[in-house]
């Protein structure tokens, strides 16, 4: 019995010094997120702006920031709680809730990474309210998606005007404008610019998704479909992924194929 307790003890102790070695090693992350929020509360925006990583800070401008934090509750902050921290090499991650001067509380999800300058925040997550049809906070309404497919394909349509991607380019995510410079996109995209086409028509048209869009295990959101137009059909598939505080375009594939002609069609 003697020595069951000291085994049983033995593991007690191996559980507490796991836990204080996360705790530990996870107390720069929340000292970063804890300073953050304190800058916000403070109305200093420009401070807040400077702990986000510059990934971040590519895809969303202090304005975008600010918005974000007041359509979300956040910028009443009060205190933060994190019930949940991990840390794996150069990133980490906080998941816990944010109390508002009004009372009122709300689920928060940081992603971090760390670089020369130490923790800078690359996400922030605050899952919607209501029913999900997804895991809230990592899969966006229908209504969302429809409007992220309206966004991207409306930009492209200016750009394809303009004989230039270059505004595509600033609009896409940190990782595809890392990967793809604009003149690289204009040479993906150069065929659209001798059909002449306007394809700011779309604006108009609502999109047919032709499969369920789908989340993949490395957080890329895939939609496919197509508009339904007349003779031709533009066939899409875009990839966002969730940087800063919105989904950001990763990839875009458009394609015109002819509406088929049915059999004795003259």
């Amino acid at each position: 019995m003697k020595k069951l307790l000291k085994v049983l003890l033995g593991i007690a102790v191996i559980v507490v010094l796991g836990i204080a070695a996360v705790f530990y090693f996870t107390s720069d992350m929340v000292t970063v997120a804890d300073d953050f929020f304190n800058a916000v509360k403070s109305g200093d925006i420009s401070k807040a702006y400077s702990f986000l990583s510059d990934d971040f800070r590519a895809s969303a401008s202090q304005e975008a920031l600010s918005d974000f934090l007041s359509k979300n509750g956040l910028s009443a902050f009060k205190s933060a709680s994190w019930q949940n921290r991990s840390i794996s090499g150069g990133r980490g991650e906080l998941t816990g809730s944010i109390n508002t001067e009004s009372g009122g509380v709300a689920p928060i999800k940081l992603s971090l990474v760390k670089g020369e300058s130490g923790w800078k925040i690359y996400s922030i997550e605050k899952p919607q309210a209501g029913i999900q049809d997804q895991k809230a906070g990592q899969f966006p309404a229908e209504s969302d998606q429809l409007k992220l497919v309206a966004e991207t394909m409306h930009v492209f349509a200016r750009c394809v005007n303009e004989k230039s991607m270059a505004k595509f380019h600033t609009y896409s995510s940190s990782l595809m404008q890392k990967q793809y410079a604009p003149q690289k996109l204009d040479e993906a995209f150069a065929p659209f610019y001798k059909t002449g086409k306007d394809f700011t028509v779309l604006d108009n048209l609502s999109p047919v998704f032709d499969e369920k869009p789908s989340l993949n295990t490395e957080g890329v959101l895939l939609i496919k479909g197509h508009y339904p137009t007349k003779p031709s059909q533009v066939f899409f598939k875009q990839q966002y992924i969730y940087e800063g505080s919105g989904w950001k375009v990763l990839g875009l594939s458009v394609e015109i194929k002819q509406e088929p002609v049915s059999p004795g069609t003259p």
